[in-house]
């Protein structure tokens, strides 16, 4: 029967299918050369089916070519789309390519697979979005568990500064340039206008002027790592404003001026890490509204004034160093039966006694409080401690017998020395 007669209903196949806005939304404007319009591409289907129905004798071999036909266009129009997408965009090419030019590395030939228009693969520490094709991850370490490092049996070496054109990564979401011990510089400022950036980790340069004032406006950020570099100024108040920050870590730097007041507001920080600044003050009492911190290093600043007793009721705290600073007062009983498992208070300027609370709560890997002003005796209920590993209190002015007993039985004389008049074992009798 001729496919003129055929009385079947069937859809009008010369009229191409609209795409899904969602998948037209996909598309970019850089595919033109293959884009057809609308009336071009039903000519061209109309050609095709005079041709297929001089081929074919039925209508449902004729609609199976037809299918064919447009599965090829569809799987045609898809791959370049899907490799479109995947491509470096000329903007992060660029960028990254500005970042470059302004560091040195002379060892390992870091840079050596920049090279080429496609930045998304095989270019050493970078990584793309598979969904976008924009720079996702910059990650340059000078000292990881690399082939690279290990064949050359040393570690990385950097010179140059952070180019601003690393602001232009605007889907950047992990930034990493660390331990090149001689980066130096400055952190750009447009660093802050990075919406998507959860890790910022630039530890073991030379990273010199301020944390940058906006750096609160890093709402996503996770980790903040400027250790060991030599970044001045004070902590910036808009810091507290990093909601879903959990790790901290400013050590060794030359940071100066207080903790911000409200620093209790970093909710889901687990880590802070300030020690070896020059960071002075007190300890605000809002810390202690941290549930998640477990771990809190304020040591070596020049922090003075008491520590808060509500310090000891935090939850999840397992280790304090507040050593070598200028805190005084008395230390609050709860620091001795809270979950705190490494206690430093050495080097301050505590008087008082120690309080006689030591219980099965008390539970100690190390804790030192030598180099203070403590009187009075050492205390007995320090024998019902669940474990105490470490103990030091010399350099005081204690006085009295040491108690007989764990953990008295396996510490050494150093533990006890330059107090006033302590006595008994591991010090000379009574």
């Amino acid at each position: 029967m001729p496919i003129a007669q055929l009385q079947v209903a069937k859809p009008d196949i010369t009229q191409p299918p609209k795409p899904h806005r969602h998948t037209a939304s996909l598309l970019p404007s850089s595919l033109s050369t293959y884009q057809l319009s609308e009336t071009k591409t039903q000519t061209l289907d109309k050609h095709f089916l005079e041709i297929e129905k001089e081929k074919f004798p039925t209508f449902q071999e004729m609609e199976t070519a037809v299918r064919l036909h447009l599965t090829g266009v569809a799987v045609i129009l898809f791959a370049v789309t899907f490799a479109s997408v995947r491509a470096c965009p000329p903007s992060d090419l660029a960028a990254l390519l500005a970042i470059k030019a302004v560091l040195h590395e002379p060892h390992f030939g870091i840079f050596n697979s920049w090279t080429g228009t496609d930045c998304c693969h095989n270019w050493h520490g970078i990584s793309c979005d598979p969904e976008t094709g924009r720079v996702a991850d910059i990650n340059l370490r000078g000292e990881a568990e690399d082939p690279i490092y290990e064949k050359n049996h040393r570690t990385g070496y950097m010179t140059g500064t952070i180019s601003p054109a690393i602001c232009r990564l605007t889907r950047l979401s992990s930034l990493t340039i660390a331990d090149w011990k001689g980066i130096s510089g400055e952190i750009p400022k447009c660093i802050t206008t990075l919406p998507f950036l959860r890790i910022f980790d630039l530890i073991g340069n030379k990273i010199s002027g301020q944390i940058p004032a906006g750096i609160g406006r890093l709402h996503r950020l996770t980790v903040l790592n400027f250790a060991d570099n030599l970044i001045s100024g004070p902590i910036p108040t808009s810091l507290t404003n990093l909601s879903s920050l959990m790790h901290l870590d400013l050590r060794n730097n030359k940071i100066s001026g207080e903790l911000p007041r409200d620093f209790g507001r970093l909710g889901m920080l687990s880590r802070a890490l300030l020690s070896r600044n020059l960071i002075g003050g007190t300890i605000p009492s809002s810390i202690s509204q941290i549930y998640r911190l477990a771990d809190l290093d304020l040591s070596l600043n020049q922090i003075s004034g008491p520590i808060p007793p509500t310090i000891g009721k935090m939850a999840v705290l397992a280790t304090l160093n507040l050593d070598s600073n200028k805190i005084s007062g008395r230390i609050p009983p709860s620091l001795l039966v809270s979950g705190i498992s490494n206690l430093n208070l050495s080097k301050n300027f505590l008087d008082g006694i120690i309080p006689d609370v030591f219980g099965p709560r008390s539970y100690f890997t190390a804790i030192d409080l030598s180099f203070n002003n403590l009187r009075g005796n050492i205390p007995k209920s320090i024998i019902s401690a669940s474990y105490i590993g470490h103990l030091d209190l010399s350099h005081n002015h204690l006085c009295g017998r040491i108690p007989a007993g764990s953990p008295f039985d396996h510490l050494e004389a150093s533990s006890f020395t330059y107090n006033d008049c302590l006595c008994g074992k591991p010090l000379k009798a009574c």
